[in-house]
């Protein structure tokens, strides 16, 4: 019963142009895909874009509970943007198929797991003879995930489905930008203006006619005072907002101060369940979460999950199959309205899936806060692991809390991702003061 496990954590549909990613960007999304450590169970075979250190297997899989020597890892051959991420043609690879084909016994696997289920992976169940092993085959084999995960389409299935929505449109052409912002300018609001394809806030620009406005889900805020400058800004970074001319933009307004908060779920053929409601923490782009969400009432969570069910069902109609997480932001007004869906495994899938229900165990559902921030620097893994336990703050497996050392970007950008097991988000909150101490947060 083997699951193939894939850590295809960069794909040109989650982060854009794969040639333009910096080697750190490169190096960052190969540390990243090694988190698929976490889902793996005895006898499984992952795909990975380069061999696992070993002290993160060891302690991923010792958390587990996963017979380490039972897992083979298969490690396609570099390609031209080298060994860092799974690329289209590392997938591909003849010589790699062959090495797949014999970790897997010459049968195919039970059961597919993919970050992104992108046509590089419906390829690869084909290749395998393996498609009715991965969820949602027929769609995603039609470029389906690529439907569902574009910004532009996602208004418009939010639309069809009576979701609420931050004003704005979708434009194809600079002077329809040029209308749109202007518009919400002339109401006196700023602007977000978003990428069709990327992720993490990262094709995000907000645009605004006056100073002083504090950037949340974007990386910079663009000041535009009058109709030549942003003429102007238009002209000039049209290239970057279209990704050259091939995507469509989205223009909406832009809400200062509000919260984003999720929903998260795993859709089947027979229904979507509910996995998992949280609340990204933003300076100014994602830097973490805290699950189950903390800041919002009874009547909030209602509302997010009203809109995320319809959603999730519309997703369903249409045939993908797999993880989705609909985002959305409380503005400080108190409206729930919908920014996005991410159809593929999230930042954090492996909190609600594998932290939440398995290192935890199920009893202790909704009686656990998870609050998980990346950017802690270390001199090494090791040495992070040995810290934590010298001063009585790694996970506990009898008292269900502690610290779990979830991502090892240390070959990367020399940090940890560390997620904070406690009783209430205030016991959460003094783990991470600790962890103040023992390492340096680059995140803040």
């Amino acid at each position: 019963m083997t699951t193939l496990i894939i850590g295809n954590s960069r794909t040109w549909e989650m982060v854009g142009d794969l040639a333009a990613l910096t080697p750190d960007q490169l190096r960052g999304g190969g540390c990243v895909a090694q988190r698929m450590l976490w889902f793996a169970r005895d006898g499984d075979v992952l795909v990975l874009p380069f061999a696992p250190p070993a002290d993160y297997l060891t302690y991923v899989t010792h958390l587990t509970g996963t017979d380490a020597s039972s897992l083979t890892v298969v490690i396609p051959p570099p390609d031209s943007l080298g060994s860092d991420i799974l690329t289209p043609d590392r997938l591909a690879d003849p010589s790699f198929l062959n090495d797949l084909r014999r970790a897997l016994g010459d049968r195919p696997p039970v059961e597919i797991v993919a970050v992104y289920k992108d046509l590089s992976v419906t390829g690869l169940a084909r290749a395998l003879a393996a498609e009715a092993a991965l969820p949602g085959y027929p769609f995603s084999a039609q470029a389906g995930d690529a439907l569902v995960n574009s910004k532009a389409g996602f208004r418009a299935l939010a639309a069809g489905a009576g979701v609420p929505l931050a004003p704005g449109t979708v434009v194809t052409r600079p002077e329809q930008a040029l209308d749109a912002i202007t518009d919400l300018f002339d109401q006196g609001h700023s602007v977000m203006v978003k990428l069709e394809f990327n992720g993490g806030g990262f094709g995000n620009e907000i645009l605004s006619r006056t100073d002083g406005v504090v950037p949340t889900g974007a990386p910079r805020v663009v000041v535009l005072p009058d109709r030549p400058a942003l003429l102007s800004y238009v002209q000039r970074r049209w290239e970057w907002l279209t990704a050259g001319r091939a995507h469509r933009l989205v223009v909406e307004r832009f809400f200062p101060g509000s919260t984003t908060v999720y929903a998260e779920f795993i859709v089947t053929d027979e229904e979507a369940q509910l996995i998992g409601v949280g609340e990204l923490l933003m300076e100014p782009l994602a830097i973490g979460a805290v699950l189950p969400a903390q800041t919002i009432d009874a009547e909030t969570r209602a509302e997010l999950l009203d809109g995320a069910e319809r959603l999730v069902e519309s997703l369903r109609v249409l045939g993908y199959r797999g993880v989705v997480s609909a985002d959305a932001i409380l503005t400080p007004d108190g409206q729930v309205l919908f920014t996005e869906t991410n159809c593929r495994l999230t930042g954090s899938t492996h909190v609600h899936l594998v932290l939440d229900g398995r290192v935890v165990d199920p009893g202790y559902r909704e009686k656990r806060v998870f609050l998980e921030r990346d950017g802690w620097a270390v001199p090494s893994f090791t040495a992070a692991v040995g810290r934590l336990a010298a001063a009585g703050l790694g996970y506990d497996p009898i008292s269900r809390t502690g610290v779990v050392v979830t991502s090892n970007d240390v070959d990367g950008d020399g940090t940890v991702a560390c997620c904070a097991i406690a009783d209430d988000l205030q016991a959460a909150e003094e783990l991470h003061r600790r962890l103040g101490e023992l390492f340096v947060d680059q995140s803040s």
